[in-house]
């Protein structure tokens, strides 16, 4: 894993894309949003930002998330990347794990966007 940090564009939820029933999203809102529900569309992805939503202190280790699934640890590793691609969580390698914790803005401006008016 690299040092590298994560950039999540719109984090603002009003500037970026606003409510979905405030106004029809334009290209790039609509783009912006997909690649997060595309992210969220599969059951193990969402069952992963579940698992490490829910954990208390906010963090867990990849090594704890791994035998939840009857999937390989380089497949839950692949849905892990895929989450943090999204900008929904972000990692840490620490010796030879890493540890995972949810990005709270994500989730809120996912939140924003689907507030009923």
């Amino acid at each position: 894993m690299s040092k590298q940090e994560l950039v999540v564009l719109g984090q603002d939820a009003e500037g970026c894309c606003g409510r979905l029933a405030a106004a029809p999203l334009d290209e790039d809102q609509a783009a912006d949003l997909a690649k997060v529900f595309k992210a969220l569309g599969d059951p193990v992805r969402l069952r992963l930002l579940s698992m490490i939503a829910s954990r208390d202190g906010g963090e867990v280790c990849v090594c704890e998330l791994t035998p939840a699934f009857a999937l390989s640890q380089p497949t839950i590793s692949h849905h892990l990347k895929l989450l943090r691609q999204a900008g929904l969580v972000d990692c840490e390698r620490r010796g030879t794990w890493v540890y995972y914790w949810v990005l709270p803005a994500a989730l809120e401006r996912l939140s924003a966007v689907l507030k009923a008016p």
